[in-house]
């Protein structure tokens, strides 16, 4: 089985039934990632759609063994033997180390290194244009709705809050690559 059957496969298993919503949002963030992909070659362009499939496999009831669900989910690849980068674009998605600190987990999210690549970029802003619906979106609306839907004093809300300057400029470098390659207007 080829590297995206098989995140398919493993996200629709763990999503899915228990997680109807995170589901549609993760197959929204695949078809946006699938707009990147053209940026890309070879391997990166797999992995690329891969880790937009598996991003929030770690919010799988039965996986979320310490809350934070880039952590849980890296964990959980890696113990079915997915390729250490996979894990690694999965364990700092969306600026997670942030949010790791706050939770008091930036030790165990250290096991996977922070590419800070292109294809790094590219999944933050597929993660960032879609909504919890799947639909494609602003990363202010994202932002908002995140706050307003975790309330202000979340641990979530405050994350979002310190890593904003980070995201928007994951995002901004991802549609300047775009408008580069000749995509042209890629946000909603």
């Amino acid at each position: 089985m080829d590297l995206v059957a098989w995140a398919y496969s493993v996200a629709e298993d763990r999503l899915a039934d228990s997680l109807p919503r995170r589901w549609a949002h993760v197959q929204g963030v695949a078809t946006r990632a699938g707009a990147a992909r053209r940026l890309f070659v070879g391997q990166d362009q797999e992995l690329l759609t891969a880790a937009a499939v598996l991003h929030d496999v770690g919010y799988a009831p039965d996986l979320a063994l310490t809350g934070f669900h880039p952590l849980d989910g890296a964990r959980y690849l890696e113990q079915q033997g997915f390729p250490e980068r996979l894990c690694a674009l999965v364990a700092h998605h969306s600026c997670a180390c942030r949010e790791a600190e706050l939770r008091d987990l930036s030790a165990e999210l250290a096991s996977w290194e922070d590419e800070r690549s292109a294809v790094r970029d590219a999944l933050w802003w597929a993660d960032m244009t879609t909504s919890p619906d799947g639909e494609t979106t602003t990363i202010g609306d994202r932002l908002g709705e995140i706050r307003k839907r975790y309330g202000p004093e979340d641990v979530v809300t405050i994350f979002i809050r310190q890593a904003e300057p980070e995201l928007k400029a994951a995002v901004e470098r991802t549609e300047e690559r775009l408008r580069d390659f000749g995509y042209g207007h890629v946000a909603k």
